[in-house]
């Protein structure tokens, strides 16, 4: 089974690689994290203006087709109609910053208004064109709006969706394609409207596996441009973009944001003694020890060298003396020589220390880092100025 598995993964989503844990992300949106949904919403909002242009030009040129095909007052209410679907493509086209606060919700809100137009205006057809009395080219444009549904599906392929949001989308369509039907006269039997039915669902299916290879490959290479390749934790320029968002987020709620800088004790003498191999297990070291500490929400970020930032959302800073303890508990690895790693921390909450901006919170931290690190390493300075000493040091590790 691991083989079959392997060999999938080589060949239908090279050159990335799938593993398991990443299934859940591309079945769900909410498993994906918060950075990667604000990069498929750029991407997603981005394809949706572009198409909308497009459309707000192509579908009332389609309007010299209906005059020249059906009757005056039909042909003109077709042109009434298109008109109304270019306009709300226009809208969609308009430029517009990224939504700091919810991008994804604004991205889906986009998303949908524009798969809706086509399925939307399809039903205002069947209401206008009587479809009783039609010669063969009327009979052929009433066919290739039946159509309108179907490729709206099929357009679902070019937008990284997970498969959850492909098929919700993707109901409504179904839903329009079936009214439609109904309303044209035709009868809603499997033997019927069994090939159309069958021909939508291929789309769906396709559309769905586009879709979630897209997303795969997207959170990939957003991935390698956010982390630090030598830890896995986040790079100084992600990190700094997160953190803004974060801090912008806290204050508008009003709620607590901590920041903590930690840099590794006596790292120049693991390079120095044990070589530069041996530095870099002790920072990968100390990173996979963070992590079994910190919570779902909280971001690891790697800022230079040997230290680190820790963003802790919603930590306030009578919890942190608890937080520091779970921290000592749980080690942050051994040296070359067997010893304790251990490391010296300065802390700063937004609220406690009435910083305007998330620089300033960055700023506050360090230099409590350096206060620890005067007060001879292993320690770390908290919000109220209190020195706490966390005993790494004589950790098992």
């Amino acid at each position: 089974m691991s083989r079959l598995w392997k060999t999938l993964s080589q060949h239908i989503v090279a050159p990335t690689q799938l593993n398991l844990e990443q299934i859940p992300g591309l079945l769900v949106p909410f498993r994906r994290s918060a950075a990667i949904r604000r990069h498929a919403a750029a991407v997603i909002i981005a394809r949706v203006q572009f198409i909308s242009a497009l459309f707000a030009l192509l579908v009332p040129l389609w309007s010299l087709v209906d005059l020249w095909v059906f009757d005056g007052a039909t042909a003109w209410s077709l042109v009434g109609l298109r008109f109304v679907s270019a306009a709300v493509f226009v809208i969609l086209a308009w430029p517009r910053e990224l939504s700091s606060i919810r991008p994804y919700a604004q991205a889906m809100t986009m998303l949908l208004c524009m798969l809706l137009v086509p399925p939307l205006f399809y039903l205002g057809s069947v209401q206008i064109i009587d479809a009783s009395a039609l010669d063969p080219w009327q009979q052929l444009v009433v066919r290739l709006y039946a159509f309108m549904p179907t490729i709206v599906l099929g357009g679902l392929a070019i937008f990284p969706l997970t498969a959850l949001e492909m098929l919700l989308f993707s109901l409504p369509v179904l839903a329009a394609a079936g009214i439609g039907a109904v309303a044209s006269g035709a009868e809603l039997a499997l033997e019927q409207q069994g090939a159309m039915l069958w021909f939508m669902l291929m789309m769906m299916g396709v559309a769905m596996f586009s879709g979630m290879s897209q997303s795969h490959y997207m959170e990939s290479l957003v991935q390698k441009a956010m982390t630090d390749p030598l830890t896995g934790a986040f790079s100084r320029r992600s990190g700094a973009e997160a953190l803004e968002l974060m801090f912008r987020l806290a204050v508008m709620a009003g709620k607590p944001l901590t920041v903590m800088f930690l840099d590794l004790d006596r790292f120049k003498a693991i390079n120095d003694g044990y070589g530069h191999d041996a530095g870099d297990e002790a920072l990968r070291t100390l990173v996979a020890h963070l992590r079994r500490t910190l919570r779902r929400g909280d971001v690891l970020v790697r800022w230079g060298g040997e230290e680190f930032l820790v963003i802790l959302p919603e930590m306030p800073a009578d919890q942190l003396p608890s937080f520091l303890a779970r921290l000592r508990d749980g080690g942050l690895g051994l040296r070359p020589d067997g010893a304790a790693l251990s490391a010296s921390i300065g802390i700063a909450e937004c609220l406690a220390d009435g910083a305007d901006d998330w620089q300033k919170l960055v700023s506050i931290a360090d230099q409590r880092m350096y206060a620890a690190k005067q007060g001879g390493r292993d320690r770390a300075v908290l919000p109220d100025g209190t020195m706490l000493a966390l005993g790494f040091s004589t950790a098992a590790g």
